[in-house]
């Protein structure tokens, strides 16, 4: 068999969570002790396939709609796949509402952490002091906010205390238009927000998506992306790898980051060189909102990206996510942009 260079966007049927953010579907949604125990069985079943996988080179990215790590079976599959040879990273989104010694048993060459703050569901100071851990600690991560009117101070805020290093990125919130002097705002902390401010038109521009991306579901069921519904096959079976082939996107728009980061007429997988999974910029925001943008740079104190380590064989030019969507949920849709 062929030996591939995959991402797989990872996602099980874990929907709960233990915010409320008024924009999410999701917030305090509860899952039954049976539902918990699916859940684990089908991540566990997921973690052995992987690792089984030592003739291909994988990046795994796990996109839970609930929160993954406040389950001990998440930080488990983390911590296992980062020590994986053929594994070159492992990453996950998180609101970083969990205890983060369990980041000293992983790979911190190979394990990195997509963070969200939603301002009202956790005390600043107690966020701030977990990405000042994760940053001391070595951990790869980024750090991010919803762009809600509301949350403008919050981020500004969050800019000036993270350490310059840390990237801190804003999503357009689903739904909100954005004058030019609210852009130029978010611009201003975030000089890559222009990307997320706008739909991307992709009907029928080539996507990496279905080629060297996949998303993967709790029952092994591949799709090309979150946002496809057509099944490529079974991740278990692996009837799956006879249709990965290079695709254009059969959707009008992409509107989400973990869609849009894998078009190939987007400069995205150069920008995130090293880090498209957790987010991370290649090189400083300012030099890049010059060049994959060509905008001026923004004065502003912007973030820059942690150096990439080098890692055994690593490929560093691929990694990022998102797994399918289930008909319920997508129907439930989500009130910010990814």
């Amino acid at each position: 068999m062929t030996a591939v260079d995959l991402t797989i966007l990872y996602r099980g049927p874990l929907a709960s969570c233990d915010y409320d953010c008024p924009y999410c579907p999701f917030a305090k949604r509860r899952d039954t002790t049976a539902q918990l125990r699916a859940d684990r069985a089908a991540l566990e079943r997921f973690t052995r396939w992987a690792c089984a996988q030592t003739g291909d080179r994988l990046s795994i990215l796990f996109t839970p709609w609930g929160e993954g790590l406040v389950r001990s079976w998440y930080r488990r599959a983390m911590i296992e796949l980062s020590h994986q040879r053929h594994i070159d990273r492992v990453a996950i989104q998180t609101n970083l509402s969990c205890r983060t010694e369990w980041l000293a048993d992983a790979d911190l060459e190979t394990v990195a952490l997509w963070c969200t703050y939603h301002p009202g569901q956790t005390p600043y100071d107690r966020f701030l002091d977990k990405t000042a851990r994760a940053a001391s600690a070595g951990v790869r991560f980024s750090v991010g906010i919803v762009g809600l009117p509301e949350h403008l101070e919050h981020a500004r805020r969050l800019r000036a205390d993270l350490p310059e290093h840390i990237y801190l990125w804003v999503n357009a919130a689903e739904g909100h238009t954005y004058t030019d002097a609210a852009a130029a705002d978010w611009t201003a902390l975030d000089p890559l927000f222009p990307f997320s401010r706008h739909p991307h038109p992709s009907a029928g521009l080539p996507c990496r998506t279905g080629s060297s991306v996949i998303s993967v579901n709790g029952d092994g069921d591949v799709r090309r992306c979150h946002f496809v519904p057509a099944a490529l096959g079974n991740l278990y079976d692996g009837s799956y790898r006879a249709a990965l082939a290079p695709r254009a996107c059969p959707r009008t728009e992409c509107d989400c980051h973990i869609g849009y980061v894998h078009l190939e007429t987007l400069p995205l997988y150069d920008v995130f060189a090293g880090g498209v999974l957790e987010r991370i910029p290649g090189r400083p925001t300012r030099v890049l909102a010059e060049t994959a943008l060509g905008l001026p740079a923004i004065p502003a104190r912007t973030a820059t990206a942690t150096p990439t380590r080098q890692r055994r064989s690593h490929s560093s030019a691929r990694n990022n996510r998102q797994p399918s969507l289930s008909a319920d949920h997508e129907k439930a849709g989500s009130s910010y942009r990814s």
